[in-house]
This record gives structure tokens, sequence and C-alpha cells, in this order.
């Protein structure tokens, strides 16, 4: 990447990845929900995508709004 992008495009990404790491963690951890009683093994492993999911989520949402997150949720 060698493009050169001001503060506010380099926000707007962020927000893009932010809301899309948003997305797939409700998508996977619905996933996990389904996955419960036929494939336990899949479930867990959805579960996991979902919890990873959610801290790239957060981690985001921390650069966005620092310092507004509560720090043990």
């Amino acid at each position: 990447m060698t493009d050169v992008v001001d503060s506010d495009e380099l926000l707007r990404r962020i927000q893009r990845a932010r809301s899309w790491a948003g997305q797939e963690e409700r998508t996977w951890k619905a996933r996990s929900e389904e996955l419960k009683i036929g494939d336990p093994d899949g479930s867990r492993d959805a579960e996991l995508r979902g919890h990873t999911y959610e801290a790239v989520r957060r981690a985001l949402d921390e650069i966005v709004t620092p310092g507004v997150h509560d720090v043990d949720a």
C-alpha cells in the first residue's frame, strides 16, 4: 500500500472495517447457535470465530473512540 490517505479517509476505512467485523461477529455467533445440537465441534469453532471478530471490532471501537469503552467488558 503506497497511497497516502488523509485522516478522514483513514477514519472511514476503520469505520467500514469495524462495521464488517460486527457483521461477521453476529453471523458466526448465530451460526454457533444453529450448530449447538447437531454439530457441537462446529458450534465451538463458530463461537471462537465470533469471539475473534468481537475482539477485532472492540479494538477498532477503541481506535475510533478512545477511552469510552468499558475496560472489563
